[in-house]
């Protein structure tokens, strides 16, 4: 029940900012109660890419860490 209460939340409070900037900027409350149904629409559409790319990084970055045991050092010579 937290967590949808939080989701509802969170909608409001996008919504809610997408109103008033937009409200503020035009001074139109049809563009501001427009910008306010479109940004949650353009999220949902926009977000499962975002997660995409960044999986695709964090998988990248777990490719670059050296193998457990694996000392940098060995790959240095020694100092004579």
């Amino acid at each position: 029940m937290v967590i949808a209460a939080k989701t509802v939340s969170q909608i409001a409070v996008h919504m809610a900012v997408a109103f008033i900037t937009m409200y503020v900027v035009t001074g139109s409350i049809a563009f501001g109660g427009l910008a306010a149904l479109l940004e949650p629409i353009c999220n949902v559409i926009v977000m499962p890419f975002h997660e995409k790319l960044w999986e695709r990084i964090r998988q990248r970055m777990e490719e670059r860490k050296p193998a457990p045991g694996a000392s940098s050092s060995a790959a240095m010579p020694a100092a004579m």
